[in-house]
């Protein structure tokens, strides 16, 4: 009776893991139990299970999660400062300020023909709630010369991922009390198996899920930062040499190719010359 009774269990751990309910089972003692159905629905050629049905208690559907909107922000702002490199430490110092953190900045020379000006680039951080007046204070740092903001709506991806996890854990759980129900060896080892896979999809989603939440929570702001471009003047000195000498090399180029044309034609006239007047001695004679 007992061997019967634990086929049975097997028979309906076979057909599926979610599917749940409650069976009375009356003891030898008259007193009644109940154990929830945990079942397979299939099994595949390695012994691992394939896992189906619903629990006793419903997951939560997307339905009935938050409606609050998820939206990723990132702003795009240039900035010309007289200091780009105290700007681009300012900027970083608000940032902390605000809770925030900086992702990412550098500072380098450009050049515009003699003379260099300095360039900023800062990726900063911050709290979605605070990042309009971190815009604010950016404005006041010197003359915005460029701005864009685009915001990417992640809601149907965060409630996905969600209803995913809270499944995924609840199938874990129930993973463990088959564990505590198995009997022998093989039954260990393919109910560890699958606890395995559902872990790690679990720590897939939750790695996912933190990584919506710091999007969401904090503000992507790049900022771009430049000095004004160097004003040298010469008072036209510089431009009257420098076409002078152009004009000068244009000159002697032509020369050049001028004489390239006529001096044929002068070895040519310098024989046929020669040789008229060795006619006209002749002739003479």
């Amino acid at each position: 009776m007992k061997q019967i009774y634990h086929l049975s269990v097997l028979f309906l751990i076979l057909l599926g893991v979610i599917a749940s309910g409650c069976m009375g089972v009356e003891n030898q003692t008259g007193q009644s139990q109940y154990k929830e159905a945990i079942s397979y629905d299939s099994v595949d050629d390695g012994g691992n299970y394939a896992m189906e049905g619903s629990m006793e208690e419903s997951p939560r559907g997307a339905g009935e999660l938050s409606t609050e909107r998820k939206t990723i922000t990132t702003v795009d702002i240039s900035i010309e400062v007289d200091d780009a490199q105290a700007t681009v430490e300012t900027i970083a110092k608000a940032a902390r300020d605000a809770d925030g953190y900086v992702s990412s900045s550098s500072v380098y020379d450009s050049y515009y023909d003699s003379n260099s000006a300095k360039q900023g680039y800062i990726t900063v951080r911050v709290p979605e709630s605070d990042y309009p007046q971190f815009i604010e204070e950016l404005g006041n740092l010197g003359k915005v010369t460029s701005k864009s903001e685009s915001g990417r709506d992640v809601t149907e991806e965060y409630i996905d991922v969600t209803a995913r996890l809270e499944n995924l854990e609840r199938q874990e759980t129930r993973l463990f009390e088959i564990l505590n129900m198995s009997e022998t060896v093989e039954e260990v080892l393919s109910v560890e198996k699958e606890l395995e896979r559902v872990r790690g999809e679990i720590d897939s989603l939750t790695g996912r899920l933190n990584y919506l939440n710091e999007r969401i929570d904090f503000s992507t702001i790049n900022v771009h930062v430049t000095e004004p471009r160097p004003i040298t003047r010469s008072w036209g000195l510089r431009d009257a040499v420098s076409e002078s000498v152009n004009g000068f090399i244009s000159m002697v180029n032509a020369l050049i190719v001028m004489v390239g044309y006529i001096l044929p034609l002068v070895i040519l006239l310098v024989i046929f010359g020669g040789a008229g007047i060795a006619v006209r001695r002749r002739m003479r004679r």
